[in-house]
């Protein structure tokens, strides 16, 4: 199994919060958040990774050889990143489809370790995390569920449902989803809709898909936060990382 981070954008609704750097280089409780992913992944047992950089990717550079990390991680660069994160994951078209399970993952989420292995460890193939404390309003991606299936994965759902939750922003792909997400990609930015977010050539397929083709993990209870507002840095130095849990090699007993 492969992880494809997204870390091309800019991040401009952080304004001075981001301190203009990548998101990825954010530092929450001493790491940067490309550091606490690439622990995790390596302590999950995935340690062939790519990351899709863009706006000031020179800096991402240097902190992965800072890290000691750049014999295996791979950087793909996205010159476009100032438009949709669709032309980020089409951008990663060549370690997407290339027959392996792939972690496909959004670059600024500040999370505790379980919820990756959650991921890693899910009898499906193809698996999202859902999050049932979801705050209100049209900010998140909410995935919908009915009859224990998903019947939409939207920031402004359209199907009816039982219940939803928020989506963490970490999906993993079978080889055969993963070459048709790409191919849904491809055609967002062929006919010009290259300023979408890559969660609706997702959304496409999870709803043009089987039942059963696509499950997911409820992960409700354990830390995380996706940062995108000043407020959200505020909340995970406050909340979030007094909250996550060591790593059991950190605890000295694996």
């Amino acid at each position: 199994m492969r992880a494809v981070i997204l870390a091309a954008g800019r991040g401009r609704r952080l304004g001075s919060a981001g301190d203009e750097r990548p998101k990825v280089l954010l530092r929450f409780g001493g790491q940067t958040l490309l550091q606490r992913h690439l622990e995790i992944l390596a302590f999950c047992g995935v340690t062939d990774v790519s990351i899709v950089v863009g706006y000031r990717a020179q800096s991402v550079q240097d902190e992965i050889r800072s890290l000691g990390c750049a014999e295996r991680v791979h950087l793909i660069h996205n010159p476009r990143y100032a438009e949709g994160s669709v032309v980020s994951l089409w951008s990663a078209r060549g370690w997407l489809a290339n027959g392996q399970a792939t972690l496909l993952m959004d670059g600024d989420v500040l999370y505790d370790w379980r919820l990756m292995r959650a991921l890693t460890r899910s009898s499906r193939a193809n698996c999202l995390l859902m999050d049932r404390d979801i705050e209100p309003g049209d900010e998140p991606v909410k995935l919908c569920i009915a009859k224990n299936r998903i019947v939409d994965f939207h920031k402004k759902p359209r199907n009816a449902y039982e219940f939803h939750g928020e989506s963490v922003g970490f999906f993993r792909l079978s080889p055969d989803i993963a070459a048709a997400l790409l191919a849904g990609a491809g055609a967002y930015v062929a006919s010009g809709r290259h300023d979408q977010e890559y969660e609706e050539p997702l959304r496409d397929l999870i709803l043009a898909s089987a039942p059963g083709v696509f499950g997911y993990e409820d992960i409700t209870g354990l830390p995380w936060s996706e940062i995108d507002f000043p407020l959200d840095v505020a909340k995970a130095q406050a909340d979030i990382v007094p909250r996550l849990r060591k790593m059991p090699a950190e605890l000295g007993v694996g």
